[in-house]
Order: C-alpha cells, then sequence, then structure tokens
C-alpha cells in the first residue's frame, strides 16, 4: 500500500526466527515403535496452523543405558506477516509414525505480551504437555446488571441480569467453524446456578441473543437504601463465570475457553459491559510433568504502530534528501547506518524506501565510493560487512528474488529431488561411496549451475545492472593501473554474495520450501564454493588454486580451468554491467510465483452439498493462474493474469468458511479457501500484484457470493450488479513492488529512537574540540562514527531529532487516544476458576 492512500492508523505484525533444534525428546504415548518415529514441528496463532516443517527421519539416539530420545535439528527458518489479532503464539512437537496418526510430544506457548521479553534471542524452552483444555483462543463480550427486586412478601432483593453474550475469534474444529453455545455459572460458597445459550451454527463469531437471571442472595443485616448499595462481603463471595464450548453432538463437547469475573466490579456501577480473553482452564497452570525435552528457538515478533501519512512527511522527506547530502556521511540514512551499525538489517528500511522513490541508486554510488576511497588494495574491494555492502545486499535479495527463481529454482529442485551422492572428502565418505563417481556427480552439478548463472544476464533486474556498472566505473577509476579491478567489483556482490548465497541457503530466498537434509545440505555446500571460486575474476589463476586449504578441493577446481570458463565468467560480468541499456527479459519465461493446497468451490454448483469444495492444487506464475488436480497433473482450468480484474476477501457468511478469498475474472469469480490466515493472506498478496497493473481491474467488488438468485451482500438479484463495496487495490502503481512507504519510515524511525544515546554521543562527537581538529580517531568512544564534516553532520542531527521529538508527539497523543481496557482491541485478561 502506497503511503499516500493511508490516513488511518495502522497495527501491523510480522513474525520471523528459526526453529533450530530439539532435544531429549520422550517416546511419546501409545505403543509408537521408536525406530519407525519420525519428527516435525509446526506453529499456531492461537490454534491455526500457519506453519510446518518438512518431516525429519529417524532421529533416534541412545541417551542412556535404558532411555532413548530424540535430537532432531529442524534449522527451519521462518517468516510472515501477521493478518489478524492473536493472544498466543505456539510451537508444537508431533510424532509421525507410519501406522498411526501423529502424536503431539510437546508445545511451546509464549503469550503476545511475552514476545518482547524473547525477541531476537536464542533459547531453549521446555515442553509441555498438549492438553485440550488448554488449547483456546478468541474473546467473549457480556453485560452484567443489578437490579431491585420486591419479593412476594414485600423484602427488598437483587437480581442479577447477564446478557449481550458474543464471542469472537474461536477456533476451527476439524477444519471447520464451531457449532458453539455458552455456559453462564453464577459461583460462590456453596453455590453453582449455571444457565446455558442455544447452539449456534457453523460460526466463531456466534452472538447469544439470550439474558439470563441470578438471584444474588442478601446477607441477613440489609436493609433497604435508596442509593441501594451492594455490600463488600456479598460482592467478593460471588462471581460470573462465562464458558464457551462446542457441541459434539455424537461425541463429547470441545472447550474452548472460559472467564471469570467477580461481581465486585459492580459495587460502584450497577451496570458492567466489556470485551474478555477467553483463558485456559486454571489459566493453563498444570501439575509437574515427566520431562518431555526442549526445543531451541530463535523468534523475533515486531509490532509497528504505523500513523496517518503525513505524520511522516518530514522524516520521509529528510531521508529522501539523503544521496544528494554532501559529503554523504552528514546524511541521515548514512547516520542511521552508523548508530545502528551493530544490526543486520538496520538499512533495510532506508533500503525499500529510497527503491521506491526511486533515489537508490544515486545513495548507493555515493557510498560505495566513499569506501572505496578507504581501500588500499584492490584485491580486498568490497570483501568487508560495510554500509555499502549491507545496502547492496538488500536491494539484491528484495529485486533479485524472481531473477534468482529463473535462474536457480529448476536447477536446485533437481540437486534437492535425486539427491546424488556428492561427498569428495575421502574423510567424510561412506561405506560404498565412490570417491570418481561422487566427484562426476558433483561437477555435474556444478556445471549445471554455472551455466544457469552465466547464461542469466538477459534477465538480470535494471537496477542491479544499473548498480553494477556504477560500481565498475569507481573501481576502475579508484584503480586504474589494475584491468582486473573492474570484474571484480561486480562479482563481489553478484557471485559471493548473491548466488552462492542463495544457493547455500535455497529456503531463505524461498527456492526450496524447507532448510535442506545434511546430505543435500553438504553437497550445496560444495557447489555454493566452487561457484564462488569460478566467480571471483581471477580465481582460476595458478596462485589462487594454491590457497586452497582442502587437498579434495584443490584437485576438485583443476577440472574447472579452462579458458572458456574465465570468458563466459567475463561475458556475464561485462552483459550485466555496460553501459548498453537493454530490457529485461525476466517477465518472459514463466516464473512460478506462489503454489500449494487449497479448497477450491465448483462452480455453478448448489451451495449445499460437501462435493461443493474439493482440494485443488492451486499454481499462480506471471502469466496465469491454474488449478490441478493434483501438484504435477495437467491444469483443469487457467485463467490469464492480463484477465484479472479483482482479487479480495470472501465474507465467511457466504459459504460458512474461513479464510476464503475471490478471483474476479471475465467469467464467474473463482472462490478459494485457504489452509489458514497467513497462507490466504499471501494467496491474495501475490496475485493483486501479479494482476495490478490491468487495465480491466474492477473499483468495487462483492464480498460475498451470489446465491440462490441474488448477491448475499446488497440483496440484488442480478449477477451482473456492480460491486457494492469497493476493491482494497484498484489503482495501478508504476513500481514492481509493493513497499509500505509509512512502515518503513515507522521502522526507521523505531531504530533511531532505540539508539538514541549513540545519536546523542555522535552529536557531541561533532561540537567536540578534537573533531574539529581532526582528531576524532584518538577518542576510542567516537571512532565508530563516520564524521568527515562535523558541522554538516551536526546539522542533520539535529534536523533528525526534531522529526523524531515530533513523532513522538504523535505517537503519544495516539497512546492517550489508545483503547480503553475491555474494548474489542483491547479485551481484559480476566481469572478462571
Amino acid at each position: 500500500m502506497a503511503e499516500e492512500d493511508d490516513t488511518r492508523i495502522r497495527i501491523l505484525q510480522s513474525l520471523r526466527g528459526k526453529i533450530c533444534e530439539a532435544k531429549n525428546l520422550g517416546p511419546g504415548s501409545g505403543s509408537t515403535r521408536l525406530r519407525d518415529v519420525s519428527t516435525f514441528c509446526t506453529i499456531s496463532l492461537d490454534q491455526e496452523e500457519v506453519f510446518r516443517t518438512k518431516v525429519f527421519e529417524k532421529t533416534l539416539r541412545l541417551a542412556t543405558k535404558k532411555k532413548k530420545t530424540h535430537t532432531p535439528f529442524y534449522g527451519e527458518d521462518f517468516y510472515f506477516e501477521i493478518p489478524r489479532p492473536f493472544q498466543c503464539l505456539s510451537f508444537y512437537v508431533y510424532f509421525k509414525s507410519v501406522f498411526q496418526r501423529d502424536l503431539p510430544v510437546g508445545k511451546v506457548s509464549i503469550r503476545k505480551e511475552d514476545l518482547s521479553k524473547i525477541s531476537g534471542k536464542e533459547n531453549w524452552f521446555t515442553l509441555q504437555p498438549v492438553d485440550p483444555n488448554s488449547q483456546v483462543q478468541g474473546k467473549v463480550h457480556f453485560e452484567m446488571k443489578l437490579n431491585e427486586l420486591i419479593t412476594e412478601n414485600g423484602s427488598l432483593n437483587q437480581q442479577l441480569a447477564v446478557q449481550s453474550i458474543t464471542c469472537q475469534g474461536l477456533p476451527l474444529i476439524s477444519g471447520q467453524n464451531c457449532d458453539s453455545y455458552a455456559t453462564v455459572t453464577l459461583v460462590g460458597p456453596g453455590r453453582s446456578d449455571q444457565k446455558k445459550t442455544k447452539v449456534k451454527k457453523k460460526t466463531s463469531d456466534p452472538q447469544f441473543e439470550e439474558t439470563f437471571y441470578f438471584e444474588v442472595t442478601r446477607s441477613s443485616n440489609y436493609k433497604k437504601s435508596t442509593q441501594f448499595p451492594v455490600e463488600e462481603e456479598d460482592i467478593e463471595k460471588l462471581a460470573i463465570k462465562v464458558e464457551c464450548w462446542n457441541n459434539g453432538n455424537l461425541v463429547q463437547d470441545v472447550f474452548l475457553g472460559e472467564t471469570r469475573v467477580s461481581l465486585k466490579i459492580l459495587k460502584d456501577d450497577h451496570c458492567h459491559k466489556a470485551w474478555y480473553l477467553l483463558l485456559p482452564k486454571g489459566n493453563g497452570n498444570k501439575a509437574k510433568v515427566d520431562d518431555l525435552g526442549s526445543l531451541r528457538l530463535n523468534v523475533t515478533y515486531t509490532e509497528d504502530t504505523v500513523l496517518p501519512s503525513a505524520c511522516y512527511a518530514q522524516m520521509r522527506a529528510l531521508l529522501l534528501k539523503s544521496p544528494e547530502v554532501k559529503p554523504i556521511s552528514a546524511s541521515s540514512a548514512h547516520i542511521l547506518g552508523d548508530v545502528c551499525r551493530d544490526q543486520n538489517e538496520a538499512m533495510l528500511p532506508v533500503v525499500r524506501l529510497l527503491l521506491h522513490h526511486n533515489r537508490l541508486l544515486p545513495f548507493v554510488s555515493a557510498i560505495a565510493e566513499q569506501e572505496l576511497e578507504h581501500t588500499q588494495e584492490a584485491n580486498t574491494i568490497f570483501r568487508g560487512n560495510t554500509l555499502a555492502t549491507r545496502c547492496i545486499d538488500d536491494m539484491m535479495k528484495i529485486v533479485g528474488r524472481s531473477y534468482l527463481m529463473v535462474t536457480l529454482k529448476q536447477v536446485l529442485d533437481e540437486i534437492c529431488d535425486s539427491n546424488k551422492s556428492c561427498e569428495i572428502d575421502p574423510i567424510k565418505l561412506k561405506e560404498g561411496d565412490n570417491v570418481e563417481s561422487n566427484k562426476e556427480n558433483l561437477q555435474g552439478y556444478v556445471q549445471k549451475v554455472f551455466s544457469s548463472i552465466t547464461q542469466s544476464s538477459a534477465s538480470c533486474p535494471p537496477l542491479m545492472c544499473d548498480v553494477f556498472r556504477s560500481l565498475r566505473q569507481m573501481a576502475s577509476k579508484r584503480f586504474p593501473a589494475d584491468p582486473h579491478v573492474q570484474y571484480s567489483a561486480v562479482s563481489s556482490f553478484v557471485f559471493l554474495r548473491f548466488f552462492a548465497v542463495a544457493v547455500l541457503t535455497p529456503h531463505t530466498f524461498q527456492l526450496r520450501p524447507h532448510h535442506p537434509d545434511p546430505e543435500i545440505s553438504r553437497t550445496l555446500t560444495l557447489i555454493s564454493k566452487t561457484i564462488q571460486t569460478l566467480g571471483s575474476w581471477g580465481s582460476l589463476s595458478k596462485n589462487k588454486l594454491s590457497s586452497f586449504k582442502e587437498t579434495y578441493m584443490y584437485d576438485f577446481f583443476k577440472s574447472f580451468q579452462e579458458d572458456k570458463c574465465i570468458e563466459k565468467v567475463k561475458k556475464f560480468l561485462d552483459d550485466i554491467s555496460s553501459n548498453v541499456s537493454k530490457e529485461s527479459s525476466g517477465l518472459a519465461d514463466s516464473l512460478v510465483l506462489k503454489e500449494g493446497e487449497v479448497h477450491k468451490r465448483a462452480q455453478g454448483r448448489k451451495r449445499l452439498g460437501k462435493k461443493n469444495f474439493k482440494k485443488r492444487w492451486l499454481r499462480v506464475t506471471n502469466r496465469e493462474l491454474s488449478y490441478h488436480k493434483h501438484r504435477g497433473k495437467d491444469a483443469l482450468f487457467v485463467i490469464p493474469v492480463k484477465s484479472i480484474m479483482g482479487v479480495e476477501k470472501l465474507d465467511e457468511s457466504a459459504f460458512n468458511r474461513k479464510n476464503m478469498f475471490q478471483v474476479i475474472h471475465v467469467e464467474k469469480p473463482l472462490y478459494v479457501q485457504a489452509g489458514n490466515c497467513v497462507e490466504a493472506s499471501e494467496w491474495i498478496e501475490v496475485l493483486s500484484q501479479v494482476s495490478r497493473c490491468n487495465p480491466g481491474r474492477l473499483g468495487t467488488y462483492h464480498p460475498s457470493a451470489y446465491l440462490m438468485g441474488a448477491w448475499l451482500c446488497c440483496h440484488h438479484s442480478f449477477e451482473t450488479q456492480p460491486g457494492c463495496k469497493p476493491c482494497t487495490m484498484s489503482m495501478p502503481v508504476n513500481i514492481q513492488l509493493d513497499i509500505d512507504c509509512d512502515r518503513e519510515t515507522e521502522r526507521i524511525f523505531s531504530m533511531f529512537s532505540s539508539n538514541l544515546t549513540k545519536l546523542l554521543k555522535m552529536e557531541d562527537a561533532c561540537a567536540s574540540l578534537s573533531v574539529y581538529l581532526g582528531q576524532q580517531k584518538e577518542q576510542e568512544e567516537y571512532s565508530l562514527f563516520t564524521i568527515q564534516d562535523p558541522r554538516e553532520t551536526f546539522g542533520t542531527i539535529q534536523n533528525v531529532r526534531m522529526v523524531l521529538e515530533e513523532l513522538q508527539a504523535h505517537h503519544d497523543t495516539h497512546g492517550a487516544l489508545a483503547d480503553e481496557p475491555g474494548s474489542m482491541e483491547n479485551p481484559i485478561v480476566g481469572k478462571t476458576s
């Protein structure tokens, strides 16, 4: 979403991290034979699974003479935007057996408010048992009133009324919406008066329009009062407990959560209504159980409070001015890199912001030129983790994703799926392996990867070509006596920091769905090392070969000492960094953007019946959207991308199903149900992106379906009736990426704010006499800052501080207007019995 379109305050959440490994996993329950057991992990938002690792085979290890445990290494990276509110993030470990259902070993549950305590840190977590009574999610709203009643004998009594019971966000049961009901119980010493609502079918957001009345016992010394006070001794003994259940019909009902509210809340006000979080029974407290093992996790949760776009105008203008500031070290973007030097992803929002506004090339050129001025030897060019290399790395990851897909995905799929043995280290060879056969396998893989790269120059994104051309020209100017430096300046990025890294960890670039097995990972490591050396200019000379520490690698590289390899690398580097302007052909080939299993509604059939929805394999490329009976099968139906007129969410009420979206095209809308909320959000995003510049996109749409001769949303009877709701992405944007500039500016504000102490220290350094005298390097506390022009840098820091104070004032105003406890957005965490 572009910042110009946003006038609201938005709370945007994301989660990234790694499921590292588990240790000492117990044998589980039942008669599972340990030697047959494999394990996998899942991630759930509340009770909705949103991520699953691949299955890891036979991770059994003998821990003691009598006990065997599982110690799987998962190494699975994950990242996703969180598209909805949630209460709890959970990681589950399962045993998977050939002949039995998956058995939960244990879980790690972290409440949302506790995520900040562990964010960005690697920790071991003890697995807790998976108890159905602790698997809850959602919230409940109800109203309590105290009424004054006169009984038949004339005495005054109290009556408690509980009404307006509404639930939101109840979990799916067996993949379907709940058949839910609620129980309301007045609890106190020696009494438990329970009442039950009717069952609401097929909804996760039921509204129980019922009122329940309870008599409240008064103490013997009660006297009539016009102010009708409620005595404290009565209130402290009574509470209302609301429990939510799923009606099991022929099976046992499923507990969905509860909350408990003391009547003392009515002491000063005879009416109370609020939203409460549903909690596990007993708040999830459990007696000590047997050790189930541990899970090592690294989790980073980010929550951005994005203000209206106008609030970021000054900060954005200051950052976009950075490429013009001289020296570049005095710019706000460079200063951020200085104060966040130890944060690897600190420059990513700056890169994305400058990229959106077409200001990245001059900024990268300026900081690269500054680095070259301090580079003394040509063979060390762009080898460190500097501001320039970090920015160019981030740029390549953003704009080069489709380039990697076109160039490497097919060959990496072949390598990972065929899984030929490629070990050439004699020490690591397995019994029965033949080193010559392995060397032949590895050489074949390297040749395929090398050829794919060196023949891909036409697919290289124009921005990458522009940056490489700029680097090449500056390197030649800095080292005019070295004819090879113009190539090493480019190869140090495109081979060492781009292709070699993607080959080594394809899952982090979405080239493969999961972290590879250890054997495949070893093969990819050998290929990556070879590609690095082949691509490094001059690496094929004999003096480079003599620098290899491993004898087996030295012998292997001899097979690549051919002039044609050098010529291929040279031609490739010339092509991607030449002065000749060319159009990228990265979109000429069909590029798979996303694929996966979904449930698709059969078009033109009746609303009722299980056959209405069928499992299908959905696949979207830059050219077409298609669905197939199974993966790899011929397409059953194809929708050209150019004919997509809109991609929108579908109301849950249309088919009583969650996570549905619709693809509006020239024929009837295609209705699709994704596996979870994250999947649905990703499908909508990728389809919207690939079709966003279509000239026939609609401005309005129907959020529900056309059934029984009418649109369920607006009740119009004509199927061709224009939509009743504005589309969310109706305006085409002339940019290859969808960058939320307000969110990126908010992240920059957060980083400046969290590093304010360093910013102030840099300001002091600019004002110190030693800096003016050029002696700042003698002061250790200032040595990390790049201060070429103290006066200019001081002025920029003053401007940064000013806009930080202004933005903080906007945030403070938002905080003062935040939702009160008990609102839908800020429910109360109550108690349980």
